[in-house]
C-alpha cells in the first residue's frame, strides 16, 4: 500500500470518528448497500435513503395525512428542474423553508394545504443525522465513491472527498 493511501485513509477515519463526536451516527457505505443484510436502498443509483427520510418526514409533520407525506417524499425526490444547478436551488429551499402540498384533511373531508418541513432548525436533536464512508453511486455505467457523506433524514447533504496534498 503506498503512502498517500494510508494518509488517506487515515483522514477518513479521524473525519468519522469527528462526525461520531457530534453525534452523527456511523454506517459503512457497503454495510448498507443494496443486497446487505443492512441495506437501506434497493440499486446503487439511489441517493435518497428512503426509510430515513420517511421515518423524518413523519416524525417532523405528525398532523399530515401520511397520503401526503407520501406525496412529499415524491416530490422531494423526483425535483425534474432541467438543470443540476435549478434542481439544487428547489432542494435548498425546500431544506431550509419546508414547502406546502395540498391534501385531504379527514376531518373535514376538504383539501387543505399543508406546510412539510424536511428538518428540524430549531430542535437539531429532532433530525436524523448519520454519517457513511465509501458509499457507492452508479449513474449510468460510471461508478462513484466519495469517502464520507453526510445524510440528513436521509437526504444527502454534503459529500467529502479526501485527497492527498501530495499526490
Amino acid at each position: 500500500m503506498t503512502a498517500h493511501l494510508i494518509v488517506e485513509d487515515l483522514v477518513e477515519q479521524v473525519c468519522l470518528e469527528w462526525f461520531q463526536d457530534l453525534g452523527y451516527e456511523y454506517r459503512s457505505g457497503p454495510d448498507i448497500a443494496p443486497g446487505e443484510l443492512l441495506a437501506e436502498r434497493t440499486s446503487y443509483e439511489d441517493v435518497v435513503l428512503l426509510s430515513r427520510l420517511e421515518q423524518a418526514l413523519r416524525r417532523l409533520n405528525p398532523d399530515v395525512p401520511f397520503e401526503v407525506l407520501d406525496d412529499a417524499s415524491r416530490k422531494i425526490t423526483h425535483i425534474g428542474e432541467p438543470t443540476l444547478t435549478s434542481s439544487n436551488r428547489i432542494f435548498h429551499w425546500m431544506l431550509a423553508d419546508g414547502f406546502s402540498l395540498d391534501g385531504l384533511d379527514r376531518r373535514t373531508g376538504h383539501i387543505r394545504g399543508y406546510h412539510i418541513r424536511l428538518a428540524d432548525s430549531s430542535n437539531p436533536d429532532n433530525n436524523d443525522w448519520l454519517v457513511v464512508n465509501q458509499f457507492t453511486v452508479q449513474e449510468g455505467k460510471n461508478n462513484r465513491r466519495p469517502d464520507i457523506v453526510v445524510f440528513l433524514n436521509g437526504l444527502p447533504v454534503a459529500v467529502f472527498e479526501l485527497k492527498n496534498a501530495s499526490s
